[in-house]
């Protein structure tokens, strides 16, 4: 669950994007007046446990609202307040209503440990949490808890746990067709050198181990950049790759970090393509002085249908969000959180058929599901877990005129040296 530098374009990025981020996180925790539920048979047959009474389900929310994925956050919660509210109008699931369970770890390993401890006895599942790192800090637990999660991020040490489930693509295979698509489209080719920004830790290896992959099976030079998530200005890293010459930069930074790349490579001189991972992009960066550098030749790989895609599903879900919130801002977290929400309660009415509401049950649900999602653009099969539920990556652009801030500028589908890799599980 998930951004030119001289020094003023620096500072009026950082500026407008910290007012955007306060005016994002303005949501509270909310919910959490159930107590918890010890298994039991209740009246209705239907076996239950942690998260599930006789009349309500309660379904967890970890999410960023004050850190820097405050407005991805914001948007994965409403998305998801919106489908359990019309899930609820429509009967609910099992005779029960659903019960969101919000809280915010604001990016924080620690915080998200306290938070999970608190809402764990609490819930039947969590429809999204935000960020890999706190969701590793709590793999173990959540694997003895058999708590259903979604995660809104897509490093592959989250993959091979039976009760964590990673939607779509992993970012290593996102850079893979990444790098098959400036191959293909951008004029790469052997020989030349590309340049890859990453954040330290699990996203930025993650997308670094697909990066090499492609590279090394393609003939490429890879010049690596590594950068914390607090480090803001990358001047010094432009810098860095102009002195390589590299043809193409990959990007696997958050949506700040990607606004003062592409505005100082272009202030520099610098012009060449960049494709980032799906975390990289927020369509509030068009708006700043980084907006024309975006718009010129960056693009993001994401397994993610954008919002703006024309299918039913995803203009009837702009028109719901819109007339429930109309004075929000529609980005990729609309889509990723109502979708992951459907995967959720999807489990939960499967489980339902069987009687049983138990934590493991929904588990159990959740993996025979083979086929799921085509309504939403991306099928994914969740009967393995140590491998991704897909392969399919689009190729985003952004857009100022676009829902969302972004457009499919190239339909998903799976490079060949995708289907040959191996991805690393755990």
């Amino acid at each position: 669950m998930g951004i030119p530098r001289t020094p003023v374009r620096h500072i009026a990025v950082l500026a407008a994007l910290a007012l955007a981020v306060t005016a994002c996180a303005s949501e509270k925790a909310t919910g959490g007046s159930g107590a918890a539920a010890p298994s039991a048979v209740g009246g209705d047959g239907v076996k239950t446990g942690p998260g599930v009474t006789a009349d309500k389900i309660t379904i967890g929310m970890m999410t960023d609202l004050t850190g820097p994925y405050a407005s991805f956050g914001k948007s994965l919660t409403q998305a998801q307040q919106l489908y359990f509210e019309q899930t609820n109008a429509a009967g609910g699931v099992c005779g029960r209503q659903l019960e969101g369970l919000v809280r915010d770890h604001g990016y924080d390993a620690q915080k998200a440990i306290a938070a999970y401890t608190e809402i764990a006895p609490k819930t039947v599942a969590i429809a999204h949490f935000v960020g890999s790192p706190m969701v590793n800090a709590l793999k173990q637990r959540i694997e003895t808890d058999q708590m259903l999660t979604i995660p809104q991020a897509w490093a592959t040490g989250l993959l091979g746990s039976k009760s964590i489930q990673v939607t779509g693509t992993t970012y290593d295979i996102d850079m893979i067709n990444g790098v098959d698509f400036l191959a293909k489209e951008k004029g790469i080719k052997s020989g030349d050198k590309i340049g890859h920004l990453y954040f330290e830790g699990d996203y930025g290896e993650s997308a670094l181990n697909g990066s090499k992959y492609a590279s090394e099976k393609l003939g490429l030079t890879l010049v690596e950049q590594k950068i914390k998530a607090t480090d803001q200005d990358m001047s010094a890293q432009v810098a860095a790759f102009k002195a390589e010459g590299v043809k193409a930069i990959l990007v696997s930074v958050g949506p700040k970090q990607t606004a003062s790349l592409v505005g100082v490579s272009l202030a520099k001189g610098m012009d060449v393509p960049f494709v980032g991972s799906n975390s990289a992009y927020s369509p509030q960066l068009l708006p700043t002085p980084a907006g024309p550098a975006l718009l010129k030749d960056f693009y993001y790989i994401t397994a993610g249908t954008p919002i703006s895609a024309d299918m039913p599903a995803m203009k009837k879900l702009a028109a719901d969000y819109a007339a429930k919130y109309p004075d929000t801002a529609i980005d990729s977290g609309v889509p990723s959180g109502y979708s992951a929400a459907a995967i959720v309660v999807d489990a939960l009415k499967k489980a339902c058929e069987g009687k049983d509401l138990t934590r493991a049950a929904v588990v159990a649900a959740h993996r025979g599901q083979s086929s799921w999602g085509a309504e939403f653009g991306t099928v994914m099969d969740f009967t393995t877990f140590d491998k991704p539920a897909s392969l399919l990556s689009y190729v985003a652009k952004p857009d100022k005129a676009a829902l969302g801030g972004a457009v499919i500028f190239k339909e998903a589908a799976t490079s060949d040296l995708a289907k040959e890799y191996q991805v690393p599980v755990g």
